[in-house]
């Protein structure tokens, strides 16, 4: 008999593993790079922005700039800041991107809230003529006011005086608007602000016009010209009126409230 010897070969499996260190996330202490390079493009931004408007620089900015140091660059950007103000480093940036995209393009599609706002006026001109050709508008039924006042003479005072009191808010606006051109103030969010401005200017119009004179000694000398003056007043001032009537419940607040007590 032949004996077949099976000759086995035992292969021991590699047990030399590799081990993976880990190392820890260098954790970036102080400020980054990108705010640096953000502190340095608005610096830049600054000085072209007052040699272009022929504003003046503190020549301590120089030096500083000179340096690398965090603490040097921050302190230029806070001169700068002081020297072209009311303008900030977001209104130049704002107002370059204005200037850069006005090639072709006329002032209406470079700055849509220039142009809202002159639609909105529009709309409250139209509306204050129509309104004020209707027989329902007159003296006598101003006089009436809400109280006394209904049906289509109602909402045809209304939209009247409305329309007094948005033209007196626009115009606060659209002046204000051209001086933060000039000035190099304006910024994207101002449109959020002067579309809550603008529905509070027509809010405190009447309420100069409908509320506040109702407690005047004789009502028929509220005739069309003084209830348009209030409403205009109202719709110009309408900052001023918040404060007012602020003032009036804090006042309020603190006859019933301690100063001392703890909330």
């Amino acid at each position: 008999m032949t004996s077949i010897a099976t000759n086995t070969d035992t292969t021991k499996p590699n047990t030399n593993s590799t081990s993976t260190a880990k190392t820890p996330a260098k954790l970036s202490s102080g400020i980054s790079e990108e705010v640096i390079t953000e502190l340095s493009r608005e610096i830049n931004n600054m000085l072209s922005f007052a040699i272009f408007n022929g504003i003046t620089v503190n020549t301590d900015v120089n030096s500083l700039i000179q340096n690398s140091n965090v603490d040097d660059l921050i302190n230029a950007h806070n001169l700068l800041c002081k020297n072209v103000a009311p303008a900030t480093p977001k209104s130049i940036v704002y107002t370059k991107k204005l200037n850069k995209d006005s090639n072709g393009k006329s002032i209406f599609r470079k700055l849509p809230l220039l142009r809202n706002l002159i639609l909105l006026a529009l709309f409250f001109l139209v509306t204050y003529v129509i309104t004020g050709m209707s027989p329902e508008v007159n003296n006598d039924s101003l006089d009436k006011g809400m109280m006394d006042n209904s049906g289509i003479s109602l909402l045809l005072n209304i939209g009247y005086l409305s329309s007094v009191a948005g033209l007196g808010v626009l115009f606060f606006l659209l002046k204000e608007v051209s001086l933060s051109l000039k000035k190099g103030s304006l910024i994207p969010e101002n449109a959020i602000g002067y579309l809550s401005q603008i529905i509070l200017g027509v809010i405190a119009g009447l309420i100069m016009s409908e509320i506040i004179s109702f407690y005047t000694q004789d009502p028929k000398q509220i005739n069309l010209f003084n209830k348009s003056i209030l409403a205009l007043v109202g719709g110009f001032s309408s900052d001023a009126i918040f404060s007012i009537l602020q003032g009036i419940i804090d006042k309020i607040k603190g006859i019933f409230i301690s100063p001392n007590t703890i909330k």
